[in-house]
């Protein structure tokens, strides 16, 4: 193996080129055109333009990919995760065309990249299943019969891919229908197979998975497990090694289990089998992931191993470096995956107006393609990058994380970065007794706290509005100005205003109804404000995003507070507008329009499904606020969308 063509993009692109350039093995980056200037463009030895914008335009082709390889006399492929990292075909067109696959065989993907197949090989081989069907024969009416016999609740899964799409969970047969469809819609979109199963649904389980590796040789290991239940959307956003709730008994069980699943299959490489741990012990395979996975670090940083490396080594035909009695653990790692979402979790586009990594301390990691001035479109994933913290023990690993958190500043796009934050201080993950519903039932208490932070009145509020007015326009060095400046900005939906009055030499008294701040600012590192307010030390930065919005973070008293604050110091005091806009549904990201349900004149019920939006290969339904009447409807499906356009109106 002397020249690795990496089918993917971004932080997992760049981390395979780390490896294979230590190996002494060249590298091949391949881009669409939105990755032009990427990172793990600049970063290989060489870059193949593949063309187009989109994923179905690019890296989702096997043409294009492999004429790549040919053309920059690649001699391997290494397909990263996502995209084509599961798909026999493209594994056996690589092998088809004389160049050395990372990862397993074909014949493996076939028999465990579909999770009906995987089921059924596992249950012929002892491992434990929940009941379900996993059949092939997918007419609507079967499903909805299958599903009756299974009784609910239940989830309906995508047989094919992974990511948490084509999964919706179904608590009655009034769901069912719209469920099917949904995720069928979303399965086919994402991995071109609307093939769904059925399976009874447990609703307080785990979410624990095994890394197993094999090579060519029959021999096959496991490293352990990972704990994956802080989910939203049916999609990981925190991983962690060991996992809190498995016992050395447990985890000899799961890794016996992962083992004999993948050596049925003949596996060879990277694999994970994923598993439903009930609070018993209890457990029950989900799939098996024939590839590496997102949340791999925190297994490298557990079990001191490069697991690319092994992967490349196994390719070229090595056994395997360790035995099962050879591989130790040390430590507890925890990894947050950053993602361009806002607190509810939706995603956003935008330009990255500046990004500064927090200071790389012993334990911590950060796999990301970030830098000031990227673009992060609509057509790719929202995961920007992902945060590690290794640590002797799971207090200490989720402290310097979160403080590793505080400390990474990202601004021009709304970012899950607090959110994260706020979640690993929870004391019920604190506690390690987070299970997959932790979101759901303590999403609301961490948006409520993290809106509390940046309130009206708050003092990281009225530090943001002065980064805000410092960004813009520096208050006077030396001079003092005897009259008061007002300060007018859009928060949330409220409105705060100040006055400041300039004292000189950086000095501020500032006004905010009935209460009365001192202040001192001055120009911090790299150009943010630093400002004393009423005795206490913060720190500021304000990026500008559209016109009279920006985006501020602020850090001080512990923490680090991100906020969106909207220019109307030059605005009259009250603008008409909110009648209007309580009579507006208008787009909240960028995206394309799959389904409109909406027909002007219609009336509809709140929570009614009107419009359905795929962004990020994810859908997004946008349904009924309250009971209304729909007026107009100004786009129709298969159309793009950007933020804040208009898309349909309501009867007043």
């Amino acid at each position: 193996m002397k020249r690795l063509l990496i089918a993917n993009r971004g932080e997992i692109a760049r981390r395979v080129i780390r490896t294979a350039h230590a190996m002494g093995i060249q590298t091949v980056a391949v881009y669409a055109e939105p990755d032009r200037h990427a990172m793990h463009v600049r970063e290989a030895t060489t870059a193949f333009a593949l063309g187009g914008s989109t994923s179905a335009e690019s890296y989702l082709r096997v043409d294009r990919l492999i004429e790549a390889a040919r053309a920059t006399g690649a001699d391997a492929v290494h397909p990263g995760y996502g995209f084509l990292s599961e798909n026999a075909d493209f594994a056996q067109a690589v092998i088809d065309a004389g160049l050395i696959w990372v990862g397993p065989p074909p014949s493996a993907i076939h028999a465990l990249g579909s999770k009906s197949a995987a089921k059924a090989l596992a249950i012929s081989h002892g491992v434990p299943c929940l009941p379900g069907y996993f059949g092939t024969d997918q007419r609507e009416e079967t499903l909805v019969a299958e599903a009756q016999r299974v009784g609910f609740p239940l989830m309906v899964k995508a047989v094919a891919g992974g990511g948490g799409r084509g999964m919706r969970l179904v608590h009655s047969a009034e769901q069912l229908l719209p469920a099917l469809h949904s995720a069928r819609s979303e399965a086919l979109s994402g991995f071109g197979n609307g093939d769904l199963l059925i399976e009874r649904a447990l609703l307080r389980p785990r979410h624990v998975e095994v890394q197993v590796f094999a090579d060519a040789h029959g021999h096959c290991v496991h490293l352990g497990e990972r704990d994956c239940s802080v989910q939203r959307r049916h999609q990981k956003i925190i991983e962690e090694a060991p996992s809190p709730a498995v016992s050395p008994e447990l985890r000899e069980e799961l890794g016996r289990c992962a083992v004999a699943l993948a050596q049925a299959a003949g596996y060879v490489g990277a694999g994970t089998v994923e598993f439903l741990v009930e609070g018993s012990g209890a457990f029950f395979l989900m799939e098996m992931n024939t590839r590496l996975q997102v949340e791999h670090p925190v297994t490298e940083a557990l079990t001191g191993l490069d697991l690319v490396e092994w992967q490349l080594r196994v390719a070229r035909g090595e056994p395997l470096p360790l035995r099962q009695e050879q591989i130790t653990f040390t430590g507890h790692a925890i990894e947050v995956r950053l993602c361009a979402e806002d607190d509810h979790h939706t995603p956003h586009t935008g330009r990255v107006g500046r990004f500064t990594e927090p200071l790389m301390a012993p334990g911590l990691r950060f796999d990301h393609a970030l830098e000031t001035g990227s673009e992060v479109t609509p057509h790719f994933d929202s995961m920007l990058g992902k945060l590690i913290a290794h640590a002797p023990t799971r207090a200490e690993a989720i402290a310097q994380l979160a403080h590793a958190l505080d400390d990474t500043q990202l601004l021009g796009l709304p970012t899950n970065r607090a959110f994260l934050a706020a979640c690993l201080r929870h004391p019920v993950f604190g506690a390690g007794d987070a299970l997959i519903p932790f979101l759901a039932e303590q999403g609301d208490e961490l948006r409520a706290h993290l809106a509390a932070q940046r309130a009206p009145g708050q003092p990281a509020l009225v530090v943001a509005m002065l980064a805000v007015q410092h960004a813009s326009a520096a208050p006077a060095a030396s001079l003092a100005v005897p009259f008061n400046r007002p300060l007018r900005f859009g928060i949330d939906d409220a409105v705060c205003s100040l006055d400041v009055q300039e004292l000189g030499a950086g000095q501020l008294r500032i006004t905010h109804g009935e209460t009365t701040h001192t202040a001192r600012v001055d120009v911090a590192t790299g150009g943010a404000l630093r400002a004393e307010l009423d005795s206490r030390q913060w720190t500021a930065c304000a990026v500008a995003t559209t016109a009279g919005r920006w985006h501020v973070q602020v850090q001080g008293g512990g923490t680090t507070v991100d906020t969106w604050l909207t220019e109307l110091s030059h605005h009259p005091a009250r603008r008409a507008g909110g009648a209007d806009r309580a009579r507006e549904l208008r787009a909240p990201f960028n995206g394309k329009l799959i389904a409109v349900n909406a027909q002007a004149g219609a009336t509809v019920a709140k929570g009614a499904p009107l419009l359905v939006i795929e962004s990020m290969k994810l859908e997004h339904t946008l349904s009924a606020p309250r009971d209304l009447t729909v007026e107009t409807v100004s786009v129709a499906a298969g159309q793009q969308v950007a933020p804040g356009q208009l898309l349909i109106t309501f009867a007043a």
